[in-house]
């Protein structure tokens, strides 16, 4: 794909690993629209990139449609969707409370399936397009403390696996990007502490870099699933 000139929606692009993706993505020409849950947040992160701000909750379904509506309207196409948001919960089996359990699912998976399920409809008119789900690591393996976030990005796996099946005929290519831990806000919205600055963890450029690769790739061909790990990380 080519693109300068492209269009892409990134959710969870106001922050962290959705907001390098965005960067990397304007800084090779796309047209980019954002979508974020914090007003002040999104619409700083928009004047920065600069991208496209639309104020959404994924879990809503009246949020994604009118989503879809607002970046038809400003760009008329949708070539590239990049399913980002997320977030995460560590809890003891013992201790896991289910409005918590739920409330995950209902960003990771619920939320990516309403975005990809939009995104397919015009993809599938258009007869081309790509979607990027960003899952993780923890998405082949467990992990104790994991139960919500690691089944979710399981989750995520296997309706990428179910969206490529019914995509490929229609010239749509559905690939997934796994980050292994990534220096951003989430560890601490994640767990309520904060963590020190490592210059032997990944970054979200890095998942950035990679994502970007993946959409460059001549429209023959894609790569289904790209997994990235820091090189040598030390705690």
């Amino acid at each position: 794909m080519e693109l300068n000139g492209a269009t892409a929606l990134v959710t969870g692009g106001s922050r962290g690993i959705g907001q390098a993706i965005a960067r990397m993505l304007v800084g090779a020409g796309a047209r980019v629209a954002i979508t974020g849950r914090d007003t002040r947040r999104l619409e700083a992160a928009a004047r920065e990139l600069p991208a496209l701000p639309v104020r959404a909750d994924v879990t809503s379904e009246a949020d994604v449609e009118r989503t879809f509506r607002e970046v038809l309207g400003a760009f008329g196409q949708l070539d590239v969707l990049v399913n980002n948001a997320g977030f995460g919960l560590f809890r003891p089996l013992v201790e896991m409370d289910r409005a918590e359990f739920e409330s995950v699912f209902a960003t990771n998976v619920t939320g990516a399936m309403l975005m990809a399920r939009e995104a397919a409809k015009h993809m599938i008119g258009r007869g081309r397009g790509t979607i990027v789900n960003i899952g993780s690591t923890a998405g082949h393996r467990g992990g104790a403390n994991g139960t919500a976030y690691y089944a979710s990005k399981f989750a995520l796996r296997g309706m990428t696996e179910c969206w490529r099946a019914e995509l490929r005929k229609h010239n749509i290519r559905v690939c997934l990007v796994n980050p292994s831990e990534v220096q951003t806000d989430f560890f601490q919205a994640a767990t309520g502490r904060a963590r020190a600055e490592n210059p032997t963890k990944l970054r979200g450029e890095e998942v950035a870099h990679a994502v970007k690769a993946v959409l460059e790739m001549d429209d023959r061909g894609f790569t289904t699933e790209l997994t990235i790990f820091a090189t040598n990380p030390k705690d």
